[in-house]
Parts: structure tokens; sequence; C-alpha cells
């Protein structure tokens, strides 16, 4: 680990100081290995869909709970960025406080922003690499009008996202 000084962390974002770049496992104990099991196995998951790491790190101090509005937090955030490397996704976790909420098993239709649709090539054939990697489809894959092919997936710790693949033009 290294600290970060007012200096770029290596996907644009100018950090405040007392940053910390991760660029090696957390500390070794078993609930910390496990932790970094389940970091490993969503930047693992995303990475299967396209999204590649570009940065992690650890998130702390005064300055970030006055963001969030979670004083006294610590955060791990991987920044993924995607294949046309204009947009990026932030996946985070907090590790301090504790979590006083768990929406991992919660259905698709509750409140609150809980996935993100990602358009793949060929949805049998993404399902299929993800499985391995935890992926289980939520109901089915559905043909919606012979324009998309759809389905939500949970992935590595109750993660939800959908998937679309395209198959023909919407007529208006």
């Amino acid at each position: 680990m290294y600290l970060v000084h007012g200096q770029e962390a290596g996907y644009g974002i100018k950090l405040p100081s007392r940053c910390v770049i991760e660029d090696t496992p957390f500390i070794n104990s078993p609930f910390r290995d496990s932790m970094n099991k389940a970091r490993r196995a969503k930047i693992e998951f995303f990475s299967a869909i396209g999204l590649s790491l570009e940065g992690r790190m650890v998130v702390e101090g005064d300055w970030s709970g006055r963001v969030t509005g979670v004083r006294g937090q610590r955060v791990e955030v991987a920044m993924m960025k995607t294949p046309d490397d204009i947009s990026r996704i932030e996946l985070t976790r907090f590790d301090f406080p504790a979590i006083v909420s768990d929406h991992r098993t919660a259905p698709v239709n509750s409140l609150g922003y809980m996935r993100v649709m990602f358009t793949v090539g060929d949805i049998e054939d993404t399902v299929t690499s993800l499985r391995p990697l935890g992926a289980t489809v939520v109901d089915e894959i559905v043909d919606y009008q012979g324009i998309y092919r759809l389905c939500y997936i949970r992935g590595p710790e109750g993660i939800l996202i959908g998937l679309a693949q395209e198959l023909g033009e919407c007529s208006h």
C-alpha cells in the first residue's frame, strides 16, 4: 500500500490527501482472507462481462464521511472501466461502520438503485461463462418481442445485474 497526497489515482480523479491506493492484498487473517476472496470474486465477475479493473483504493477520513453522510467510514473502492474506455462503474464495499441493511437477497423490484444492465453479444455464452463465478439466473432468459433477450442474474455476494442481447430493430 502507498499513500497518495493530492495526486491522480490512475483514473482521472484527483484524490484528497490520506487516500490509500491498494495494490496488494489486505493484511492476512482468516477474516481478511474471506473478504479478499469476496472482493476478487466480484472483480472477476465483472471482468467476465467485459469490464476491466482500473484501480482499487481504500477511502477513509473525515472528508469521505461528509460526502456519504456515514461518519468514520472505511470503504474499499474498485473502479471498473467499460470496454469502450468511456464509462466507469464503481464497486464499493463498506468495511466500517457495520452494515445496517442488507439488500443482497432483495427481489428485483425493491426500492433503491440495486442493479445495472449490460448489453452483451450472446446472452447464453455470457451466462455460461459467469456460472463458474457464482452466477445464477434469477428466473429465466426471456425474448422480448424479437428485439432483446433479457435476464437478471445474481453473482458473488448476491450482486444483481441485468443482461440484454440485442436481436433486432425496435419499430416505432
